[in-house]
């Protein structure tokens, strides 16, 4: 998809993804009223104008590069629908770059925490437990609970990472890095 023909699709990423963000922010929550009409509406315009291989295929880029971490308790769900509805809009190329951005924002964000919050020890026996499943991968373990229990503590601000607020970053990344070239 040429950088002319994704105005539109960017700006309603754009408009969706901040949303997201405040209520990321704001509740730890990333809404299916915001992400399903995502998907559906990003699907329905490039079935309408054509492109929906490119839709779908971007759509399911979105939600198979986070499936895994919400499926090992390290992501919300909502997470996971809101890279899908950012890929039926976007297609995979530009998804992929949201995706890239987003992963370094919230990288950075995460290191923060550790190094900021004292939390590095804690942070090494997570990462155990994360390999640990990662070697179990062929059951599911609980990850909704996992996510409930860490978004519900008193210090969630210094635990969890909003990736909601990270997709924003990723997407106003790739806008700036297009209005660049």
């Amino acid at each position: 998809m040429a950088p002319s023909a994704l105005s539109a699709p960017l700006a309603i990423v754009l408009v969706a993804s901040l949303i997201a963000a405040a209520t990321d922010i704001w509740k730890f929550r990333v809404y299916n009223v915001l992400t399903f009409p995502l998907l559906c509406t990003g699907l329905a315009y490039h079935g309408w104008f054509g492109g929906i291989g490119n839709s779908l295929m971007g759509a399911l880029t979105g939600f198979a590069a986070l499936i895994v971490l919400h499926m090992l308790g390290g992501m919300g769900a909502g997470d996971v629908k809101l890279m899908a509805g950012v890929g039926s809009w976007l297609g995979v190329e530009y998804t992929l770059y949201v995706l890239l951005a987003s992963s370094l924002a919230a990288g950075v964000y995460a290191s923060a925490l550790v190094l900021f919050g004292g939390r590095l020890a804690e942070t090494v026996v997570n990462l155990r437990i994360l390999i640990h499943r990662l070697a179990t991968i062929g059951r599911y373990l609980g990850s909704d609970d996992r996510m409930e229990v860490e978004v519900n503590r008193a210090d969630r601000r210094r635990r969890v990472i909003p990736f909601g607020m990270m997709v924003a970053i990723g997407v106003v990344a790739t806008l700036l890095c297009m209005w660049n070239h």
